[in-house]
């Protein structure tokens, strides 16, 4: 979170409920199987039960998660699962209060990992935790977040950090995903590898006999452009075919002014036609614009 905060978007900026369901209903028709609510954060979104349900109930539509930084997680958990959500991603980049209080903004670990054990209680597995890595912050506690996986079905993902505009990122706080590996396998020494495929988002390890797993999301230096297949729709209702490109499609406004499913679909096409073979490298995205992660959504 930025020292400085956001801007809260006025209301009628951020797409509505049957607003997220047509969209959702449109992708389904055309092949998507996965949606996840991501934020900022989802969870203050009154009635969000509401939305899920529609969401889950949509023909076509088989996995439907919630990204989350768990401050609010387990209070509506069971409303959560019983509306038909099917995983969590919980972000978390510290397993330290007081480096937690300094990232965040604000306290709250103790209802972070309150969260990572009810999830797991109830049933989800694997319930997936985020982590960016970032050197001089937590690059020292990658084996703690690996011996969180001995006895529970957790994947832990570990994030290469990116450049986004507010995030103060610079190429002295970055930890490729192969000095990963080596760091933790200081600790691990039979840490091994299960799926490092260049397409796959997240790459797989595993410590042998540990119940959960470990990623590596190395979009910097290892990028898997050729096999990603995720689209983008900001709480605004912009549409992004890539992560890191400042190009955006204004699906909100088009739907409020009445344009059919057919030419929704007509000009996603060719958003999604114009998509890049790879990005450009961390260099160059660092000096070009793009809105701030936490007004994209994870």
């Amino acid at each position: 979170m930025p020292a400085e905060g956001v801007d809260l978007k006025p209301k009628s900026h951020i797409l509505r409920f049957e607003e997220i369901v047509r969209l959702g209903k449109l992708f389904a028709r055309n092949g998507v199987t996965k949606i996840r609510l991501t934020g900022g954060e989802p969870l203050i979104r009154k009635e969000l039960d509401r939305v899920v349900r529609q969401l889950s109930a949509i023909e076509g539509i088989q996995d439907l998660s919630i990204t989350t930084n768990g401050i609010l997680l387990s209070s509506k958990l069971s409303q959560l699962k019983e509306a038909g959500i099917t995983g969590f991603n919980i972000s978390l980049d510290t397993l330290q209060e007081d480096k937690f209080r300094r990232i965040t903004r604000r306290p709250g670990i103790d209802k972070v990992l309150r969260a990572i054990r009810d999830t797991t209680d109830a049933g989800y597995s694997p319930v997936k935790i985020n982590c960016v890595v970032i050197r001089g912050f937590n690059e020292d506690e990658l084996a703690g977040f690996v011996e969180m996986t001995r006895d529970a079905p957790l994947d832990v993902r570990f994030i290469e950090y990116m450049p986004f505009d507010g995030n103060a990122w610079n190429r002295d706080k970055f930890v490729p995903y192969k000095e990963m590996v080596d760091q933790i396998s200081k600790s691990f020494p039979d840490f091994s590898c299960t799926d490092d495929s260049e397409i796959n988002i997240s790459k797989s390890w595993k410590v042998p006999g540990f119940k959960g797993s470990v990623g590596f999301i190395s979009s910097m230096s290892q990028h898997f452009c050729a096999g990603c297949n995720r689209i983008r729709i900001t709480a605004d209702g912009q549409l992004k075919v890539c992560l890191f490109g400042a190009q955006e499609l204004n699906l909100r406004d088009m739907m409020r002014e009445g344009h059919s499913d057919d030419r929704l679909l007509s000009e996603i096409q060719t958003a999604l036609s114009r998509k890049k073979p790879s990005h450009d490298g961390m260099d160059a995205i660092a000096a070009s614009e793009n809105r701030p992660m936490i007004l994209i959504g994870g």
